[in-house]
């Protein structure tokens, strides 16, 4: 059997297979932040065609701060809890496994953000992809949103859900801090790298005290900004980072990269030949060579060989895919099938808040 539909075991969670659906916002949430009935839809189409883990969009865990995208799905209050109890029972009834990724927004806040709210972030810098200038979050607000992520981690284990993904990377609030390029505070929560983690730390330390020492919490962390040079998130920082997480207890990462002033980092687009795939496994393999825990790889895997070869090579444990799902909610079956490419062309037409759907199907059915 090929390593990829082997099982693997994070914590005390049985994943019966490699492979993951990497968080993805749907834009398809209801306007109350709950989930609508299209979004059941999606995950149950992913669930039956064998997807071994997936992660939901990120549920924003602050409001209204904390809101980073339209008709984002959120976790600040009890009354979704039932929502994701009913997705989670939904998504185990075919075999699969559903995790709650849970984000603030910080500076990077969506285009129909209220004008009259300033976004909050670790230090007051430009975001040019939006043009807006966030104020410098006060340490009292730096604990409530400590606060609010460990109340949302309690309701991801309150819904059944298998287990909560911190979301540390693509610019949002908590890679913010990690990143020297957007945390240029003088305080104890900035400067050095003891600094800009110690709100991971205070998360971590809380969050384990709330669900537990075997409920799975996860990471999503970003291996770069998108930029290079001196005053950029460093890989010897990530490295750090990754080994500071699993010593507090983390169960597994998920390595990804790029912020929303970065374009074509996160989501390369034109992927034509396997030497373009996985295009974050160098840093993948240095994070997983210094830690014990499970490591997952997303980003440009589009052929079945890349993904068998990233294992087999030591970069990562699993494969996470965010676009090709898109275009192919049943790819894993396809694969099991006899597929050995995805259909995805990496053409980023699926990035339209209209919905979640690849747009050139859309276009060429019209």
């Amino acid at each position: 059997m090929e390593l990829l539909f082997k099982p693997i075991t994070i914590g005390t969670l049985n994943v019966k297979n490699r492979f993951v659906r990497s968080a993805t916002q749907d834009y398809t949430g209801n306007v109350n932040g709950s989930i609508s009935e299209e979004e059941f839809t999606l995950y149950e189409t992913l669930a039956e065609n064998q997807v071994g883990m997936i992660i939901t969009a990120h549920s924003y865990v602050q409001h209204p701060l904390g809101r980073g995208s339209i008709r984002q799905n959120g976790i600040f209050d009890d009354h979704f809890i039932p929502g994701y109890q009913k997705l989670a029972d939904m998504v185990r009834s075919y075999g699969s496994t559903l995790i709650l990724q849970v984000s603030h927004a910080g500076r990077q806040v969506p285009p129909d953000w209220d004008p009259a709210l300033l976004p909050v972030a670790p230090s007051p810098i430009l975001d040019s992809s939006t043009g807006l200038t966030p104020r410098e979050i006060t340490d009292e607000e730096i604990w409530e949103a400590i606060d609010a992520f460990v109340a949302a981690m309690q309701r991801s284990q309150k819904a059944g859900c298998d287990g909560v993904q911190l979301h540390i990377a693509h610019g949002y609030f908590l890679s913010q801090f990690l990143s020297p390029y957007t945390n240029r505070r003088l305080d104890e929560w900035g400067g050095s790298f003891e600094n800009r983690t110690r709100i991971l730390r205070e998360i971590m330390l809380r969050g384990r005290r709330a669900v537990g020492p075997h409920y799975p919490i996860l990471a999503k962390l970003n291996s770069t900004d998108g930029f290079e040079g001196p005053g950029y998130l460093s890989l010897e920082d990530v490295v750090a980072a990754a080994k500071l997480l699993e010593a507090l207890g983390l169960s597994a990462l998920e390595i990804s990269g790029g912020i929303r002033e970065a374009k074509g980092v996160m989501a390369r687009p034109g992927l034509k030949r396997p030497e373009q795939e996985a295009y974050f496994a160098p840093a993948a393999k240095a994070v997983k060579s210094s830690v014990s825990i499970p490591v997952i790889i997303v980003g440009g895997l589009r052929s079945k060989t890349v993904m068998n070869r990233v294992i087999e090579e030591g970069s990562a444990d699993m494969v996470a895919l965010s676009r090709p799902f898109i275009k192919e909610p049943n790819l894993v079956q396809n694969f099991l099938e006899g597929a050995e490419k995805v259909s995805c062309i990496s053409c980023n037409a699926c990035f339209n808040p209209k919905g979640l759907a690849c747009y050139l199907d859309v276009s060429q059915n019209q």
